[in-house]
C-alpha cells in the first residue's frame, strides 16, 4: 500500500504516567509500522519522545501524587485548555487515551463534542472502584483495548464491547541472566536460596514498607541464615532510604533478573505483582496506608485482593497482607512456607505460568495499534 495517503494522517496521544510512557512508545511504533507517515503529537515522556513523537508536554509533570497544589492545579488545567483548543480548531484523525483516567476522560467527553474518534488503550480500573464511570466510557469512547481477559465479560455486563489484546507487559518482562551470572556480578552465593525484596518506587511507600520488609527478612534469617536478600532500589530514590539495610544486597536494575533467580519476593502491592507473575515467581503481597487513606479505599475497592495476581487467579494464591496484617512476623512465616515446602513453592509456580499464559503470547501494543488504525479508517 502507498504510503501517500498517510502523509496528512494526524494523531493525539496523552499517555500521563510512566507506565502509560512505556506502552504508549511500543504502540506508537506499531501504529508507524501499519500507517507510515502519520504524524503523532501529545504528551509523553521520555520513552514516548525517543520515539520522535512530537511531544507537546512533557508527562512527568503531570505525575501527581495525592492532592495536587493549587499551582499544579492551575498546570494541568492550562494543559488540558490547550488540549481542548487543539481539538476544537485544528480536530485530528484520532485521540489516543492511554490509562491515566482522571484527565483522560474528561478529554474524552471534549473531542466527542468535537466529533474526534477516542480510541482508549488500557482501562481504567473502574472494576474496582467508581464502576459508574463505565456509562461515561459507553458514552465517548469509540474503541476500546483492554489487557486482563476478564475485563471483557466486566463490560459486556453493562452492554460495552471491548477488544483485549493482551498484556503489553508480556513483551517487557524479560529475565536475561542467568542464575551464575547474576550472582556473580551481585557478589551473592548461587548456590544459596536468594530472598528478592522490593519495597515500592514512591519514597511514602519505602518510608513505610522498608523497615517493615528488613523487620521480616532479618527473623527469616534466624530460621534460614543460608538465605541471602536483595533489595531492588527503584530509580531516583537516595542513599538515605537504605542505610539500614545492613547484611542485605541493595542493587539498581535487575529488576527481572533479581526475580527470575529468587525462590520467592516480598513485594508492595502494584505493578509490580503483575510483573512477578510474568516471570513466575512466588511472592508475598504487602502495603499499608494512613489510616484515613485505608479507611477511603476500604469504602470505595469493590475487589476481593489488593494484588492483581490473585485477582487473576480468582483467588488467593499469594499471601496478601494489609495495614494493620502486615507485621513482621506475618510477612516471616510467608515467607518461609515458601522457602520450607518445595511442594507448594512449585504448586504456586505452576499457577502462575498459567495466569501468564492468560494474558496472551506478546503483541499486545502491535494489535492495539491494528484497532486504532480501524478506527480511522472507519472515520475517514
Amino acid at each position: 500500500m502507498s504510503s501517500r495517503p498517510h502523509k496528512a494522517l494526524r494523531v493525539f496521544l496523552v499517555a500521563g504516567e510512566s507506565s502509560g510512557d512505556l506502552h504508549g512508545a511500543s504502540l506508537v511504533r506499531a501504529l508507524r509500522e501499519i500507517l507510515p507517515g502519520i504524524h503523532i503529537q501529545g504528551i509523553g515522556g521520555p520513552k514516548l519522545r525517543a520515539t520522535g513523537f512530537e511531544c507537546l508536554y512533557p508527562a512527568e509533570n503531570l505525575a501527581i501524587v495525592g492532592l495536587p497544589s493549587l499551582q499544579e492545579a492551575r498546570e494541568v488545567l492550562r494543559v488540558f485548555k490547550r488540549i481542548k483548543k487543539i481539538l476544537r480548531e485544528s480536530p485530528p484523525n484520532l485521540l489516543i487515551l492511554i490509562d491515566f483516567p482522571e484527565f483522560n476522560l474528561r478529554l474524552a467527553k471534549y473531542a466527542k463534542r468535537y466529533q474526534v474518534p477516542v480510541f482508549y488503550f488500557i482501562s481504567p480500573q473502574v472494576w474496582a472502584w467508581r464502576t459508574y464511570r463505565v456509562h461515561l466510557i459507553k458514552r465517548v469512547v469509540d474503541k476500546m483495548a483492554v489487557v486482563f481477559p476478564f475485563e471483557v465479560d466486566f463490560y459486556a455486563r453493562y452492554g460495552y464491547k471491548v477488544h483485549f489484546v493482551g498484556h503489553p507487559l508480556v513483551d517487557v518482562v524479560k529475565p536475561s541472566l542467568n542464575r551464575e551470572t547474576l550472582c556473580r556480578l551481585l557478589g551473592l552465593d548461587s548456590g544459596r536460596p536468594i530472598v528478592g525484596i522490593f519495597p515500592g518506587s514512591r519514597r511514602r511507600e519505602v518510608i513505610t514498607l522498608l523497615p517493615l520488609f528488613l523487620e521480616a527478612f532479618n527473623l527469616v534469617k534466624k530460621e534460614r541464615p543460608d538465605v541471602q536478600g536483595v533489595i531492588v532500589r527503584a530509580e531516583g530514590l537516595s542513599d538515605e532510604f537504605f542505610l539500614g539495610a545492613s547484611g542485605l544486597k541493595v542493587v539498581k536494575g535487575y529488576q527481572y533478573d533479581v526475580m527470575a533467580q529468587s525462590e520467592v519476593v516480598l513485594l508492595a502491592s502494584g505493578t509490580v505483582t503483575l510483573e512477578a507473575t510474568i516471570v513466575g515467581v512466588p511472592m508475598v503481597v504487602a502495603y499499608k496506608l494512613n489510616k484515613l487513606s485505608y479507611w477511603l479505599a476500604k469504602k470505595l475497592v469493590k475487589v476481593p485482593y489488593a494484588s492483581l495476581t490473585n485477582l487473576l487467579a480468582g483467588k488467593a494464591l499469594v499471601p496478601e497482607h494489609l495495614q494493620n496484617e502486615a507485621t513482621p512476623e506475618n510477612l516471616a512465616e510467608a515467607l518461609l512456607k515458601f522457602l520450607n515446602d518445595h511442594h507448594y513453592n512449585q504448586q504456586v509456580r505452576d499457577k502462575l505460568a498459567q495466569i501468564k499464559a492468560s494474558l496472551g503470547p506478546g503483541g499486545a501494543a502491535w494489535r492495539a495499534a491494528e484497532l486504532a488504525a480501524s478506527l480511522i479508517r472507519e472515520r475517514r
